[in-house]
């Protein structure tokens, strides 16, 4: 009699084990249910143009190099991305736009250089419930990504103020901001400011490139000549500008005499392990101080980011502004690893 009731209550008690495990299955299934995958997107991309060899910004980056930063970025995200070219033309922004309306995408990034256009492709979405992010130029309507030209230039100015006072305090000193000064004057302003604002008695010249390295040499010799026993500070709108101006003081004897900083950050400055460039751990001497990062380059993970949150419905700032930061030998393997080495 005892056995007997002893195996009853065995029984009872794998039977509520059994039971608990099986209720424990239902509450796992029911929790695996409700976190399903989560919905992924359609977002277009119009690019401001993808032309080789046109850079954008100011910059020694390209069209191609942007976008490879979007297909990068989305490989961890819910997004799926559909890309357009501008090509810089207002008729082609206007039917990208329509283009990415009949494919019914869920976001539309615009990337264009044109008021005009810019306002018929916003009623265009807005007409057909699509939302806009806008970078680097104002969409009627869309928050807004974009450069800090004059931020970035008052870094580049600041650090050739803090040299200057390292380095050469109470020598006779002047300034020079070159390159695209008239199509970059936020970034010119910024460094001519920021210059003023700690050396208030320093000239500070601005010429005009055009864009052109080749015009640096002659604009810069004869400020050179004209003032043999000054320092001079000068804060290029571009790299490409920043080492021609570095060659063009090697050439006229005066590289002990002046200290440079570019903007943009772009292999032209920094490059492979192979590589001998201006910005280099190695290279800590080089009167090239650094350069002010843009992440042209690294543009789609801070856009992309901001898109999901206006698909999400969250609230995103009225404009995003890019982190620039001053690059110099000292960090630039902290922020740009030589893009050959493991």
């Amino acid at each position: 009699m005892i056995d007997s009731v002893r195996g009853s209550a065995s029984l009872s008690r794998a039977a509520l084990v059994r039971g608990s495990i099986a209720a424990a299955l239902v509450s796992f299934a029911v929790a695996v249910g409700a976190a399903a995958p989560e919905r992924r997107y359609t977002i277009a991309f119009a690019n401001a143009t993808e032309e080789p060899g046109v850079s954008v910004e100011g910059t020694g980056f390209t069209g191609a190099e942007i976008r490879q930063s979007f297909v990068l970025a989305a490989r961890t995200l819910p997004v799926d991305l559909v890309f357009f070219d501008n090509h810089g033309d207002d008729a082609r922004a206007i039917a990208n736009a329509e283009a990415a309306i009949a494919r019914k995408v869920d976001l539309y990034v615009q990337y264009h250089r044109g008021a005009s256009a810019n306002v018929a492709v916003a009623q265009k979405l807005k007409a057909a419930g699509i939302p806009v992010l806008a970078v680097n130029e104002s969409v009627p309507g869309a928050p807004l990504y974009s450069l800090d030209n004059a931020m970035a230039g008052r870094i580049a100015g600041e650090a050739l103020t803090q040299f200057a006072g390292r380095t050469w305090a109470g020598q006779p000193t002047f300034a020079v901001v070159i390159g695209r000064v008239s199509t970059n004057t936020e970034r010119a302003q910024g460094a001519a400011e920021a210059l003023h604002k700690r050396l208030p008695k320093v000239r500070v010249s601005m010429l005009e490139t055009q864009g052109n390295p080749a015009q640096v040499a002659p604009l810069l010799a004869p400020l050179l000549a004209g003032q043999p026993t000054s320092k001079v500070l000068i804060a290029a709108t571009d790299d490409a500008t920043a080492l021609a101006a570095k060659a063009a003081v090697e050439t006229a004897g005066r590289a002990r005499d002046v200290a440079i900083v570019g903007h943009g950050v772009d292999r032209s400055i920094h490059g492979g392990a192979n590589d001998r460039k201006e910005l280099d751990p190695t290279n800590r001497a080089s009167i090239v101080l650094g350069s002010v990062a843009f992440y042209l380059d690294r543009m789609g993970y801070q856009v992309l980011p901001l898109a999901l949150r206006i698909l999400r419905g969250e609230a995103v700032p009225a404009r995003t502004a890019t982190p620039h930061k001053l690059i110099t030998p000292a960090n630039v393997f902290a922020e740009y690893p030589p893009y050959d080495m493991n």
